[in-house]
């Protein structure tokens, strides 16, 4: 079967913003490259740019949540775009709780975690650096 591999674009806070994911889903990193790493006579990097992310990877379970920072000369990516939200479907209510409240911390709660119910649950919010989710559970 195929996997999905969101890929967020960031204005220059990628790596603040995995560092916060890391924290909730725990694991390494699997790759970070920064835009000096590429840097070349056909690829020039100014210098504000050296050290912003070209590419994050931080697995979770057999999936990635992958990232960039968008380059000034590029444009600023949409913080309060709505278009897209990255689902997460844990394999029990405490997980569900746990990435609920760890995700969400400091963000804007849409759908509160039915704190009741161990046989499902589901909430919607975005989180501090504007990202929106989706965490349920279903014990079916």
């Amino acid at each position: 079967m195929a996997r999905i591999n969101p890929h967020i674009n960031f204005n220059g806070n990628a790596e603040e913003a995995f560092n916060f994911y890391k924290s909730v889903f725990g694991g390494e990193f699997a790759k970070i490259i920064r835009f000096k790493d590429l840097a070349s006579d056909e690829f020039p990097v100014a210098e504000k740019e050296a050290n912003k992310i070209m590419l994050i990877t931080l697995p979770i379970g057999k999936n990635f949540l992958m990232a960039n920072d968008v380059p000034e000369i590029m444009g600023r990516a949409n913080e309060n775009e709505n278009r897209s939200k990255i689902s997460v479907t844990a394999e029990s209510s405490e997980e569900a709780f746990r990435v609920f409240h760890g995700l969400s911390e400091s963000g804007q709660v849409e759908v509160p975690m039915d704190e009741n119910t161990e046989d499902a649950c589901f909430a919607m919010f975005r989180d501090k650096y504007g990202i929106e989710w989706m965490i349920e559970y279903n014990k079916q």
